[in-house]
């Protein structure tokens, strides 16, 4: 799929794929720094790979959780393969479970009193035990089947939860910064199961990063954040290119390590 690095996040004609996920909201977010507003007017591809990448408080975590349906704008449209999910001027918002979207929190939020198959399990909306082993023994999991989540590595938890997000057979896939509790080798393994998931679910993956690398690895495409508002929207080394203020440092970190 070609894709054309665009101003203010907005994407050319040439945007391809299955659907597309539309997005013009607005929303007051409370920072370190004090009140701040989100605006993001963009529209991404229906099958991308997508970063969410910025500094801390640039509303990465915020427009992912308005995606999900946890955070309400204060105004404006989302809309998912041609479905309107929230329409402030229709008063339309449509509660997370109508959005059909599996959403992987910083912290995995696995259920401490669960086993492993339980945790996935309860993703599902239609029990299906032959899909449940099937993702364990994609995801490495058969033989931890049995266990709770504080007898798992970081890792281990981290699978779980990306199989459980599957289960759900989700539109979209949201993962929140889901790497970063890891060690750096552990992180460097676990990027692939994120691919695997991408590929299995075969629709959109957005996910929030800080790590260049990571980025530059996973992500199809990338939108970059920077005071709760698109500056770009592209791949890594296009951002680089097209912002030449960039080509030193790319937020912070060494813009040699994203080509």
């Amino acid at each position: 799929m070609e894709r054309n690095i665009t101003d203010n996040g907005k994407f050319s004609s040439s945007l391809r794929g299955k659907g597309s996920l539309k997005i013009d909201i607005e929303r007051e977010m409370l920072t370190s720094d004090g009140k701040m507003p989100l605006k993001v007017q963009t529209e991404i591809s229906g099958n991308e790979l997508l970063c969410l990448f910025g500094h801390s408080g640039s509303g990465k975590t915020t427009l992912l959780r308005i995606l999900a349906g946890l955070n309400v704008p204060d105004k404006g449209y989302v809309e998912f393969n041609g479905k309107v999910w929230f329409d402030s001027a229709k008063k339309i918002n449509l509660p997370p479970q109508q959005r059909n979207v599996g959403y992987m929190f910083q912290d995995y939020a696995l259920f401490p009193n669960m086993t492993v198959e339980r945790n996935i399990a309860f993703a599902q909306k239609e029990k299906n035990a032959g899909e449940i082993l099937r993702l364990m023994e994609i995801f490495g999991l058969t033989e931890l089947a049995r266990q709770k989540p504080h007898k798992l590595s970081g890792g281990q938890k981290q699978r779980v939860a990306l199989a459980r997000a599957l289960a759900a057979k989700p539109n979209m896939l949201l993962l929140d910064e889901p790497l970063s509790a890891l060690d750096y080798e552990m992180r460097i393994d676990l990027q692939n199961e994120i691919l695997k998931a991408h590929q299995m679910l075969n629709s959109l993956t957005i996910l929030v990063s800080h790590d260049i690398q990571e980025v530059q690895k996973l992500a199809s495409s990338v939108i970059l954040l920077r005071n709760g508002a698109v500056q770009a929207q592209g791949d890594c080394a296009e951002l680089i290119s097209h912002y030449p203020e960039n080509r030193n440092t790319v937020i912070g970190y060494k813009a040699n390590r994203c080509v």
